[in-house]
């Protein structure tokens, strides 16, 4: 619990910091007077904060955003209850948000998303620089599971164990990794997969039905050869004397064609004695071995109890090192392809093709920091890198309230050539603002569910 929180706290503090920055960067690149950089909403917390020159650097009490207060000659009565209230200092006319020309105001508020994407980028690119690329070069069919193929999908269920599939999306593809991404997040209202045999299969699933791809792109399993690749010590596969390297051959006399064969063979024993033939260095025997009872994850997020033997299959996957400017290059295509999903999940909802249900809060995103930082440094900072490229697509909104809205008002002002009267926009920045604070409520009410099983 403790790392869940810490971890949910490093995440929130560092995204917003980085945010925010963007924005400060930007003001007083555009020699905007600057009151007070903070992170959380509302007045600062008293002892934290100090000050430096012209602005105050402060952490606010509500710990939900950020803002930097920056000196305007119209204060809005919303925006400025969320920053802490009025600020009375004496200001150069200079100074002023209102005296810098249109171009420097809009990269004012495109400031925090920019920073917001370019930290992404940066994550990315270093976890290529550093891990290169995972490829997983198997092409062919080991089953498909018919529970997961979701409406519309139906034309994988032709697809046989042994098909090679040869193409998705008229794009030829080199190994599983390319199958599910395209599957999962190919553009396009449809998805066509080419296999041999099996010729051309349709699935009808729009590309903004995300949880419908997600599951067709899992609905199709990988071939793996019935080797094992390790053993579990104190389990029963050790203590029968299977090896790493060796083959199951057959169990209980049922030759086995692919590990999921052994697995599903052992998971259907109910726990009695299996003969298992194995093939390796000690040659070919016959090992009686007796499974134990587990609790697995299902393909659906839950789990089930299960029986297992305690050894793994051999995996194909293989790392490709990246040279500096295929890491920068992937990390742009991760934090664009990051960005995409976003936006595809924001027109589900409105579409209805994506369930409210869906959307998470704060409680989801600790709960999954507290998850990412279990796995490691790379799984956690490729999280942040996500929740950034979120936090940045959230932004861009054209709700008032958002920087989105802010631009939009912007725009407003170049086209009329004048700024929208100070009255509409109090009016719509306060409506902007009942609308962030419904999906507030909706996302932590969809958080307590989860946490509470409703």
């Amino acid at each position: 619990m403790l790392m869940t929180v810490l971890a949910f706290v490093v995440v929130l503090g560092v995204l917003i910091f980085v945010h925010e920055l963007g924005h400060f960067l930007a003001a007083k690149w555009a020699g905007i007077w600057v009151h007070r950089f903070s992170i959380g909403l509302g007045r600062p917390i008293p002892g934290l904060r100090f000050r430096r020159g012209e602005t105050e650097y402060a952490i606010a009490w509500l710990p939900l955003g950020g803002y930097v207060r920056m000196a305007t000659a119209e204060e809005e009565a919303t925006s400025t209850a969320l920053e802490g209230g009025a600020v009375e200092a004496p200001v150069p006319p200079d100074r002023l948000f209102e005296s810098k020309t249109l171009f420097q105001r809009m990269v004012v508020m495109l400031g925090g998303v920019t920073m917001n994407v370019l930290f992404a980028w940066l994550v990315f690119t270093g976890l290529a620089l550093k891990n290169g690329r995972q490829v997983d070069p198997t092409v062919t069919v080991g089953a498909v599971v018919d529970s997961l193929v979701p409406a519309g999908a139906e034309a994988l269920r032709r697809l046989q164990p042994g098909a090679r599939i040869v193409a998705v999306n008229g794009r030829p593809v080199a190994g599983w990794d390319e199958i599910t991404e395209r599957i999962a997040s190919g553009a396009g209202d449809s998805v066509v997969v080419e296999a041999e045999p099996g010729g051309r299969l349709v699935l009808q699933v729009h590309r903004d039905a995300l949880a419908e791809r997600f599951a067709a792109a899992q609905a199709i399993q990988p071939w793996r050869p019935p080797a094992v690749e390790a053993v579990v010590p104190g389990r029963p596969a050790a203590a029968a004397g299977l090896e790493p390297g060796d083959t199951i051959v057959a169990i209980d006399g049922a030759p086995v064609a692919q590990f999921r064969d052994l697995v599903a063979a052992v998971d259907a024993s109910g726990g009695r004695a299996l003969v298992v033939r194995a093939r390796g260095r000690a040659g070919e025997r016959d090992l009686t071995v007796v499974p134990y009872r587990d609790s697995v994850p299902t393909a659906t997020g839950g789990r089930r109890e299960a029986w297992r033997i305690g050894i793994t299959g051999v995996t194909p996957w293989r790392s490709e090192p990246y040279g500096v400017v295929g890491a920068v290059v992937a990390g742009g295509q991760a934090t664009l392809g990051a960005a995409t999903q976003v936006v595809r999940t924001v027109r589900g909802l409105f579409s209805g093709r994506v369930s409210r249900t869906e959307v998470g809060g704060p409680i989801l995103i600790g709960q999954l920091a507290g998850q990412t930082v279990r796995l490691g440094l790379d799984a956690f900072l490729g999280f942040m890198a996500l929740i950034s490229v979120n936090l940045a697509v959230f932004n861009l909104l054209p709700v008032p309230v958002l920087d989105g809205g802010h631009l939009v008002f912007l725009l407003a002002e170049a086209v009329l050539r004048r700024p929208l009267p100070l009255v509409l926009r109090e009016r719509l920045t306060a409506a902007g603002l009942v609308a962030v604070l419904l999906l507030m409520v909706l996302a932590f009410s969809n958080d307590l569910r989860r946490v509470f099983g409703g």
